[in-house]
Parts: structure tokens; C-alpha cells; sequence
């Protein structure tokens, strides 16, 4: 295991260096940071000065190599906007996306798989026929649209719960607090991965409740919740890690727009102002960490692969 880790890692590197040059390419492609300086009260000197400050008098590819040897040396740049090193701004800020992250994976699994296997194991009911009809519309209702019914709702009509920020003003923010902010972000990303997953989970386990095994255990006269929580959903268990693994760099995209839509402190709010201000140094930085997560979700997909089934064997 740990030889497949190193050669895993091994061939990363030239996936992660090949992402960061498309993503430079396609960053210079959308406008210089330079545009934004252009103005009546702005000299075309003051801009040429601007451009020589920021090396972007250079060719592309010659910034590029800049910023890449800054990173081989720890170094990920300045923002242009407000001249703060972008490493500690990615570092202030992870923190609550990977809280707001983590909450809403762990609230989805524990939605989808109980669902998921209530689905199979009644199936073509009336039951099954509502928990897919719900998972169809988690999957399909857009995570802007479910964000705003979800602020009229419980903050403009009923004042319930607070529809921006991590904490309140003038508060520590407390557990409680932290929480209450917490709910309505992540009903809007685990609605989205649960509806997705009860379908896979549902079909994962209804492959395997048709296996003769199965049958062989339900003859000896084990109860039926054993033979389905210990025996089928272990077996289940491959297809379901495959799909959580995905989810993970679908659920760091995904929370960009709902922290930009509930002022949430985290990477989502730091990427659209870095955006919206052609901050290269602080995109390039977001990129390149959402690069990491995607391929360390893959690496560690491969490894539950290993602990869920014994049999598996990597070289």
C-alpha cells in the first residue's frame, strides 16, 4: 500500500503541474488585472508602472514560470487587491469551508444510506416510489434558487435563523451560534449530494440483495436487518466509497456559490472577490489548492477501496 501511495503521488505531480498551466492560460485568456486600474484619473505611465510592479509586461509564459518558481519555494504570492500574502489568506479562510464541507458530507451520508437502503428494500412500494421521486428533485432543484427560498423562508418570513456570516455581530460566536448560521448552507449542499447518492446506494444494494449468499443467510434463519446492515451493505459498500470520493470535489465547487450567496467566511467567498477583481496570485492559489483536494480525494478513494474489501490488492 504504501509503494502504490508514493506511485500515486508520483504521477500526481505532473497531473497538478498540467492543471496550473491550463488554469493560468485560460485566467490570462479572461483579461488583465490591469483593465481594473484603467480609468479618466489613471495615467497610461501609471498603468505601465503598474504592469512592470506586477511582472505583467512579461509574456505569459514567463509569468507563469515566475509563479511557479515562487511556489517551489513556499511562496504563493501577493493579492494585487489588498497586498496580503495569499497563503495566509487561504489559511484564515479554510477553515470554514472545510467545516461547512465536512458538516454537509457527513449530513448527506447520513441521509442517503438509510434512505438509499429503506429504496431497496422496498422496492417498487409506494415508499420507494416517494424516496426516488425525493431524490430526483434534490438532485434537480438549483443550489442558488433552493438558497433563497431557504433565506425568504426562515429569515424574511419567520426570522428564525440568520441568513449571512459565520457568527453573529458582536458575538464570540459560540457553538450555538456558529450552528445556527450553519443550518441553512448546509441543507442546500447536502440536499443536492444526497439526492444523488440515494440512487446509487439504492442500486448498489439491490444488485447485491439479489446474491445467492444473501438467500443462503436468510435459510439459516438470521434476522433480516442483520442480513441487510452487516452482510449487504459491506458488500455495497465499494460503489458507495466511489461515490463519496466524487462528491468531495464536487462539494468544493459546489461551495463557492452558497458561501457567496450566505456571506460565508470560507475559500468561495475569497475565489469570486479575487475573480471579480482579476486577482491572479490569490485565483492561481484557490486553483491550485481545489487541484490537491480533487486528486487527494481520488488517492483516498483508492485506499477506503483497500480497508472496505481485503481482497484488494495494489501494487
Amino acid at each position: 500500500m504504501i509503494k502504490y501511495i508514493i506511485k500515486r503521488i508520483l504521477v500526481a505531480l505532473p497531473v497538478l503541474v498540467g492543471i496550473t498551466i491550463v488554469d493560468y492560460a485560460i485566467m490570462c485568456a479572461a483579461g488583465s488585472p490591469l483593465a481594473m486600474l484603467k480609468g479618466p484619473r489613471v495615467s497610461e505611465a501609471a498603468v505601465a508602472a503598474k504592469a512592470i510592479t506586477l511582472g505583467l509586461d512579461q509574456p505569459v509564459y514567463v509569468q507563469y514560470f515566475v509563479w511557479l518558481k515562487q511556489l517551489l519555494h513556499g511562496n504563493l504570492g501577493y493579492s494585487i487587491k489588498n497586498y496580503q500574502p495569499v497563503g495566509s489568506m487561504i489559511a484564515t479562510h479554510l477553515g470554514p469551508t472545510l467545516l461547512l464541507m465536512g458538516v454537509s458530507l457527513l449530513v448527506s451520508i447520513m441521509i442517503a444510506v438509510p434512505a438509499g437502503i429503506f429504496s431497496a428494500t422496498h422496492q417498487y412500494s409506494k415508499r420507494d416510489y416517494t424516496v426516488v421521486t425525493l431524490s430526483f428533485v434534490g438532485t434537480s432543484i438549483p443550489g442558488f434558487f433552493l438558497s433563497l427560498l431557504l433565506v425568504y423562508l426562515f429569515t424574511v418570513k419567520l426570522g428564525w435563523l440568520p441568513s449571512s456570516g459565520m457568527s453573529s455581530l458582536g458575538t464570540g460566536g459560540g457553538f450555538f451560534d456558529i450552528a445556527k448560521h450553519m443550518i441553512m448552507p448546509v441543507i442546500v449542499l447536502a440536499t443536492s449530494m444526497a439526492g444523488t447518492n440515494i440512487r446509487y446506494i439504492r442500486s448498489a444494494v439491490l444488485e447485491i440483495l439479489q446474491q445467492d449468499y444473501l438467500r443462503t443467510a436468510r435459510a439459516k434463519g438470521i434476522g433480516n436487518f442483520k442480513v441487510i446492515n452487516k452482510h449487504a451493505l459491506r458488500n455495497a459498500l465499494i460503489p458507495i466509497v466511489t461515490v463519496m470520493g466524487m462528491e468531495i470535489p464536487v462539494l468544493f465547487g459546489g461551495a463557492v456559490i452558497v458561501e457567496q450567496i450566505f456571506s460565508w467566511p470560507g475559500l468561495g467567498l475569497v475565489a469570486m472577490s479575487a475573480i471579480t477583481n482579476r486577482d491572479y496570485p490569490v485565483i492561481m492559489g484557490v486553483c491550485l489548492l481545489s487541484a490537491i483536494v480533487v486528486l487527494a480525494a481520488n488517492l483516498i478513494t483508492d485506499i477506503l477501496y483497500a480497508i472496505v474489501d481485503p481482497t484488494i490488492q495494489y501494487k
